[in-house]
């Protein structure tokens, strides 16, 4: 089926992956680059110890991926193997998780609602199983509570008032998702849970934390994401409807605070016109009638101008916005058409219906917040 250049391609990408993950889990772990010299420079012992985060969060995407393709070729379409896309920016000295992700191109030509949805869920679903598994093992397998002063010596200074005190210091918080929480609660030894703060430098609760993110991200029931496959497998006359209203929700719960009526009235003079740029350029390609575009636009500023006058410090998540832009002018809000609509069987439907609920555990409304 693949030729040995395309498996020469695919496995020099995913061994650069791993190369680029392990550095980035690095900096992760040791605070620092460890590509410098003095204590965190690149030695064996310390690129092996990297490896406890890339292996397991490498594993999951690659499990999630062959999730997709196995499915694929069980209903004979055509699709390639999996692209791993290095992207470590620490000689940038910029933060990563050292790669952009993977993606399965999809080849063939898929004309069957089942097949839609069993090639959508079947990457999500395998993939937060790993994830649960190595989660379980981060959360079991706590080192001991003085672990976190051989990374940042510091918090023993009785002076030390913290990373958030320091001028120009930025620190990381990741975001509570209900499945986080429910395992850390149920799970960990309270004397040696880190804080949110210092969840990064755990290499197995900081690979299954992203992982988590990961699959909320493609379980979103929005345009063609695997989420978009189980909305359209189960809801197949109303996904377009279910996808904007989603689509909407989501961009609603990013813009909230930036257009604020307490803002300084030059700021508003620059900030409203061009959000609702933004939002022009993002409903632009939605299969929408122009007056139901613009309605939608201005509803969306208009109520958050409202809230924001109500509640002044309501916030929403800005980051989500590039994931916006993604889904509206990249992805699209669409799914494309099949002529077939035959009812799904029980066990389809309860996959999907697991699906949803695993969205739900696993979504982060503030997955990394920068203090």
């Amino acid at each position: 089926m693949y030729t040995p250049k395309q498996y020469f391609i695919h496995s020099l990408l995913l061994l650069l992956t791993i190369l680029t993950t392990t550095l980035a889990g690095g900096e992760w772990l040791f605070g620092k680059s460890i590509l410098v010299s003095g204590e965190h420079a690149l030695t064996w012992e310390y690129f092996i110890k990297s490896l406890h985060f890339s292996i397991p969060f490498l594993g999951i995407l690659f499990i999630h991926e062959m999730g997709h393709l196995l499915t694929s070729i069980r209903h004979k379409v055509r699709s390639s193997l999996p692209y791993f896309i290095p992207g470590w920016l620490g000689f940038l000295g910029a933060p990563s998780i050292g790669t952009f992700g993977a993606i399965i191109h999809m080849k063939g030509f898929i004309n069957s609602r089942r097949k839609f949805f069993d090639i959508g869920v079947a990457g999500p679903l395998a993939g937060f199983a790993v994830a649960i598994l190595v989660l379980w093992y981060g959360f079991t397998h706590l080192p001991e509570s003085d672990y976190i002063y051989k990374i940042h010596p510091e918090y023993l200074d009785p002076d030390f008032k913290g990373h958030q005190e320091e001028e120009g210091y930025i620190t990381l918080r990741l975001g509570y998702n209900l499945l986080f929480y429910l395992m850390e609660q149920g799970l960990a030894d309270p004397e040696k849970m880190p804080n949110m703060y210092e969840v990064i430098h755990f290499p197995y609760l900081f690979a299954g934390y992203l992982a988590l993110f990961f699959t909320a991200l493609n379980l979103l029931p929005i345009g063609q994401l695997d989420g978009g496959h189980v909305i359209f497998g189960l809801f197949p006359k109303y996904h377009k409807t279910i996808s904007l209203v989603f689509f909407t929700a989501f961009v609603f719960y990013a813009g909230l605070g930036i257009i604020n009526p307490f803002h300084d009235i030059n700021r508003l003079f620059l900030s409203i016109p061009l959000y609702i740029g933004f939002l022009y350029i993002i409903y632009r390609k939605a299969n929408i009638s122009s007056e139901t575009r613009w309605s939608i636009i201005l509803l969306i500023a208009a109520a958050q101008y409202s809230l924001l006058y109500i509640w002044p410090n309501l916030e929403g998540y800005t980051g989500w916005l590039l994931f916006a832009f993604l889904l509206g002018r990249v992805m699209g809000l669409e799914h494309p058409e099949v002529s077939g609509t035959k009812e799904m069987n029980r066990i389809r439907k309860v996959l999907g219906w697991l699906a949803i609920v695993i969205f739900l555990f696993c979504f982060t409304p503030q997955p990394f917040i920068f203090d």
